[in-house]
């Protein structure tokens, strides 16, 4: 297992972690396999956003004595009435069901504040009582962390410039990176319009990563496999279908992402996302799909890493992360990714401009010149 921050909450997160809602109506047998061969392998990183009690239940009791070794995303605002899910801002309805869930785990490391994705749920949020209460939680030990989620890059970016919360989980692949922010799955894109619309990374949603990165906030990327979408050769919408590792790799690589949480309904399931870590670089690698609408990235840094090894030893898809973080406003630069850029391990400074990068790059990408303007902006 590896492990990164999360932003700016000081905890350190395994790079995968465990979506629990697929095991929302499993018996109990089941939910403690999952989470057994999980926290086998190191995961630490659960997000129980299922408001049903008895799979929190289950959650809790498969953990046990090794609550304490877990973090968990609980979600404020998420409700169970007649066993429908659905959203609530009604706050004796909020307080209900998430202090149902504090009951279960002593206490919620990130409260997440539930499906902020629209200008009417941000002012329900942030207008009303529910923020007030999110904040009493904190101040009271009962939350750690504020956090949110939301699969709305322009909401997502207003909810972060309040300065309230420190995480966010949202949905991550490639294909959604190429929707318009007005679009937020694949079900809404008609089948005869998707080459007209998967035309390169979408710049709000890239912007969004980015702004994570400057004002350090943790990310955690659901969606990765877009409900099973990008895996099936019937429904993706590239040429061919992505893998399972492809996936992975692409939310990870994304600026600001520290964990990815697949939702596993087996072991098997679990074993095959672990499987992640003993992949090659070539199983890895998902620039040879995404590559397919190759002219709307041409000179865009996706951070594929088709450009390494650089003979000089730079990590030249980093340098291209904190670059492209710098240039969203170049004249307040934060102090954070200037250390980060002077701390890599070699210096971009120590390019040859050899070319080696430019050839392999699948994207076009001026990699000499853009090392040359970091450390002309970052150094």
């Amino acid at each position: 297992m590896q492990f990164k921050e999360l932003g700016k909450t000081g905890k350190m997160v395994s790079t995968i972690g465990l979506g629990c809602e697929h095991l929302d109506r499993k018996p109990y047998e089941r939910v403690k396999e999952v989470i057994d061969e999980a926290l086998n392998h190191g995961v630490n990183l659960l997000d129980v956003f299922m408001p049903g009690d008895e799979v929190r239940e289950f959650t809790a009791k498969a953990l046990g004595a090794r609550r304490k070794d877990v973090l968990i995303q609980g979600h404020i605002g998420a409700t169970d009435i007649n066993q429908q899910y659905d959203i609530s801002r009604d706050m004796p309805t909020v307080k209900k069901y998430f202090e149902k869930l504090l009951r279960l785990f002593g206490h919620i490391d990130f409260g997440m504040l539930f499906f902020i994705d629209s200008e009417e749920d941000f002012k329900n949020v942030f207008e009303t009582e529910f923020i007030t209460y999110a904040e009493k939680l904190k101040r009271d030990g009962d939350i750690l962390h504020i956090g949110f989620s939301s699969h709305n890059p322009v909401t997502a970016a207003r909810v972060i410039e309040t300065g309230t919360v420190e995480t966010v989980m949202f949905s991550i692949n490639p294909a959604f990176d190429m929707l318009p922010a007005e679009l937020q799955n694949l079900d809404q894109v008609e089948e005869e319009k998707r080459g007209e619309i998967l035309r390169g990374i979408d710049p709000i949603r890239a912007n969004l990563y980015k702004l994570c990165t400057r004002k350090n906030i943790g990310v955690t990327a659901m969606k990765i496999l877009g409900a099973g979408k990008l895996l099936s050769p019937e429904h993706t919408p590239y040429e061919k279908p992505l893998s399972l590792n492809q996936c992975v790799h692409y939310a990870l690589t994304r600026p600001a992402v520290s964990s990815v949480l697949p939702g596993c309904q087996t072991v098997a399931e679990m074993q095959s996302i672990l499987g992640y870590f003993s992949a090659t670089d070539a199983e890895k690698d998902y620039a040879p799909i995404i590559s397919s609408v190759k002219n709307d990235f041409a000179g865009s840094c996706v951070y594929c890493s088709h450009c390494q090894p650089c003979p000089a030893g730079i990590d030249i898809a980093a340098a291209h992360k904190y670059l492209d973080i710098a240039k969203l406003d170049e004249k307040n630069i934060p102090p954070s990714i200037v250390s980060h850029y002077t701390s890599l391990a070699a210096s971009p400074a120590n390019c040859t401009a050899c070319g080696n990068c430019e050839k392999r790059c699948p994207f076009d990408v001026p990699i000499i010149e853009n090392l040359k303007y970091a450390e002309k902006l970052l150094r």
